[in-house]
């Protein structure tokens, strides 16, 4: 823990007009850092109230207890909450197979993602590099994220009539290009075009609904499942508009604004999310060989590399983009 001399030695927040306008927010008037402070600056300021400190600690928490409770699943054999355990068919919790391989993708694409979010929101004030790489980092693992979420949602939740359906069998490659088209979109937008800032988060909002398309068929008889949804939603939907803060600007600058209100909806629902996932692995795994085929899982699981690689070139690309124009803008 930080000392108490430590933290008052860090500045004040400042109003928008004291940052450019790269690190402000809309509608938010108050509550920024100083840019261009030294890292341990920025370290600090996890103890600080700002406008970002909610966006920091939400990701940071739910990394924590999304890591604490896939150790305690797996060590303890499927083991549940407070050591309760959860039964499926063979009673079995993880094991080395390919049918454990996508539950494994999803926990790795969640800590990635929750640890690059906390990272982004924490560090990126130090310059303007600083922020344009740890975004970009932040879009490529939230684009790994989502498409692990839908090809586990796809594998362990879905009706296997639906997966033998037409939509069934495009759901894949659809949501893989709709991830790469989220983490491209959400790149270029934040380089180039700011009047595109809408059509992104709308493109957020339809990759969201579109990976949890698997499971709309459980919402009447699985609370978990309806739960999962109602957070996905909610959280899509507070990306995708700047609400409450539009309403009155200022008001919610340290508290309450639409960029805080997605990250903690969006960590509460990775948690349901994953006990979630948890139940429906126990009961689906002991048929996914049969009903996939071992080949077609390796398959599957394989596709991530396709998704890593192209959103990880994408990012890159434009990061060097940056680089070159703040270069030149310097000299």
């Amino acid at each position: 823990m930080c000392s108490p001399i430590l933290l008052l030695s860090l500045p004040p927040t400042v109003r928008d007009l004291e940052v450019p306008p790269l690190f402000r927010r809309r509608f938010i008037l108050g509550g920024y850092r100083s840019v261009g402070q030294p890292w341990q600056h920025y370290m600090l300021s996890l103890f600080q109230m700002h406008n970002e400190t909610l966006n920091v600690w939400s990701p940071l928490l739910a990394a924590v207890v999304v890591a604490l409770r896939f150790m305690m699943f797996t060590l303890l054999g499927g083991g549940g909450v407070l050591g309760f355990r959860l039964q499926g068919p063979e009673g079995q919790g993880l094991s080395i197979d390919v049918s454990s391989m996508p539950l494994v993708l999803y926990m790795f694409s969640a800590l990635t993602y929750l640890s690059s979010s906390a990272a982004a929101h924490l560090l990126q004030p130090h310059s303007e590099h600083a922020h344009y790489s740890l975004f970009f980092l932040n879009n490529v693992g939230g684009a790994i994220y989502l498409y692990c979420c839908a090809l586990a949602l796809y594998l362990y939740c879905a009706d296997p009539a639906w997966t033998q359906s037409m939509l069934g069998k495009i759901f894949l490659p659809a949501a893989a290009f709709l991830s790469w088209t989220s983490c491209s979109v959400s790149c270029y937008v934040k380089v180039h075009s700011r009047w595109m800032y809408t059509f992104h988060r709308k493109l957020y909002s339809l990759t969201v609904i579109t990976v949890i398309s698997p499971i709309a068929h459980l919402l009447a008889i699985c609370s978990w499942t309806s739960t999962q949804v109602v957070l996905s939603l909610l959280s899509a939907y507070f990306f995708s508009c700047s609400s409450p803060e539009c309403f009155s600007p200022g008001s919610f600058d340290v508290l309450g604004h639409s960029c805080q209100l997605f990250h903690v909806l969006l960590s509460l629902c990775m948690v349901v999310q994953q006990e979630a996932l948890f139940r429906d692995f126990l009961w689906s795994r002991p048929a996914l060989p049969r009903l996939f085929g071992e080949e077609h899982l390796l398959l599957a699981c394989a596709s991530i590399l396709w998704v890593t690689f192209s959103c990880s070139l994408t990012a890159l690309a434009l990061r060097r983009r940056v680089q070159t124009r703040l270069t030149t803008e310097e000299a």
